[in-house]
């Protein structure tokens, strides 16, 4: 005889009925621990002394079920699926074959069926995998850029961002800089001090911020942000990742720098943006020496800075073009500007010139290089319009941003009367307003009665 498949059920059964056969425990204690009557272990003991152990095993085990689904119902249930609902998961596909064809079947049921037609597949058959990339030969090659929001200085200051430059090759640290936010002028503020400080790499690695891509250019647009333009001028190159797994290493710094670097924040008493970057240079030299990997190739492939220094100012700015109308104007970020009337200026309606906007909030007005003299109205009206739409990333400075303003706004002005603006001032007195007729009809009587009450008086 061969294996026999038994569940724990039916072993436990077996042990407890030779037990009753060996005289070792009685019928009504067997009864009581197998939780039958005594009828039902008369019977099973009846079948295990007459064909032993196996014929305790379940009768209907290894048969079709008596409640199975006809073949022919589950062939058209796939022949509904493959026409119609190929691409659906198995919860809709069971909702939708009763809901439309009057089919109801188990939402197991229909999982099962469309695994074994290949239709759908596990989540396990669905799981993908990042594989590692090797890291980059040499020091310079390319460098990981990213943001990480958090409460950096815990509950002693409000939360801010820390931007991450590291090196690929070697998992250096090369910058480090608290900010308020993830914009294009922070990233232009911690460039400015990488190039100083290291030169010009061959690469950078990012995500897909709108800082460093345009989501969804069109014929109009060049396709190339602000930081990008900047980079170009720099002849360096801006790569952006597909996913976070992608560039994982500036992902692993993050989440150590938000466990270590908070904790020696903490204990250096450091609780705003200013001394926290005065103490990020010490920082960056002892992570360093300790995480810090030599490269596969001893090269530098840092470059010396491709124009001089003292004109990095107008690389990191925002540029753009503008339109200048008839009377010398033109709008730029919900302001005006008005071009003072001199023999440059005059040949510049209908053309455009370029705007520059500096880190300071300056803005500079250029036409063929030449800065032109002009005046911004109202440049203390700016403010967050209604309905703005806002990325994640930028909200917490938004709102700051907002509250802020609102601290700040006065009070409403009082809305006068049209008569107080003529001169007219209250008394203090209530006007008796109209007399109403049934006053008059009430002196009348009263006249009438004192009449007739004196002629009385006066025959008398």
């Amino acid at each position: 005889m061969g294996w026999v498949m038994m569940s724990a059920r039916e072993l436990n059964r077996i042990e407890v009925l030779a037990q009753i056969d060996d005289g070792r425990l009685t019928v009504e204690n067997g009864a009581n621990m197998l939780g039958l009557t005594r009828r039902q272990v008369f019977r099973l003991l009846k079948r295990y002394r007459s064909d032993g152990a196996a014929a305790i095993r379940h009768k209907a085990r290894g048969k079709p079920p008596n409640n199975r689904i006809h073949k022919a119902k589950r062939a058209y249930a796939l022949t509904l699926i493959k026409e119609n609902y190929a691409d659906f998961g198995p919860t809709l596909t069971a909702e939708m074959l009763a809901e439309q064809h009057g089919f109801r079947v188990s939402r197991e049921t229909v999982r099962k069926w469309m695994v074994e037609d290949g239709l759908w597949l596990s989540r396990k058959q669905r799981r993908t995998f990042h594989q590692p990339r090797l890291r980059r030969e040499c020091f310079g090659e390319l460098i990981q850029i990213d943001g990480s929001e958090h409460r950096w200085f815990e509950d002693r200051g409000d939360p801010c961002t820390l931007l991450v430059f590291i090196d690929d090759a070697t998992s250096t640290l090369m910058e480090l800089r608290f900010v308020p936010s993830e914009s294009t002028f922070s990233y232009f503020e911690a460039l400015e001090s990488y190039l100083y400080n290291h030169g010009r790499p061959v690469a950078f690695y990012s995500d897909k911020h709108t800082v460093f891509r345009i989501p969804k250019p069109s014929q109009h647009m060049t396709g190339m942000t602000q930081f990008g333009r900047a980079l170009a001028e720099l002849n360096i190159e801006i790569l952006c990742a597909n996913s976070s797994q992608a560039k994982g290493r500036v992902e692993r710094a993050n989440r150590t720098l938000q466990d270590r670097l908070v904790k020696e924040l903490r204990l250096a008493g450091i609780s705003d943006m200013v001394a926290g970057n005065a103490f990020l240079p010490r920082f960056m030299e002892r992570y360093n020496a300790k995480f810090a990997k030599a490269p596969a190739r001893p090269d530098n492939l840092h470059r010396a800075l491709n124009i001089e220094p003292d004109r990095l100012a107008e690389v990191f700015c925002l540029r753009d073009k503008r339109y200048v109308t008839k009377d010398l104007t033109l709008k730029y970020d919900r302001k005006r500007i008005r071009l003072e009337v001199n023999d440059l200026t005059r040949g510049l309606v209908g053309k455009y010139v370029d705007t520059y906007e500096y880190a300071d909030g300056r803005i500079q007005v250029r036409a063929t290089g030449v800065a032109l003299p002009h005046t911004v109205f109202d440049p203390h009206q700016q403010r967050v319009t209604h309905a703005a739409i806002t990325e994640n990333k930028h909200l917490r400075a938004v709102l700051a941003h907002i509250k802020e303003e609102q601290d700040k706004a006065a009070s409403p002005p009082k809305v006068k009367p049209v008569s107080a603006k003529n001169g007219y001032k209250k008394s203090g007195r209530k006007s008796p307003g109209r007399p109403s007729k049934l006053d008059a009809y009430y002196a009348r009587k009263r006249a009438e009665r004192e009449a007739r009450a004196a002629s009385q008086g006066c025959d008398i």
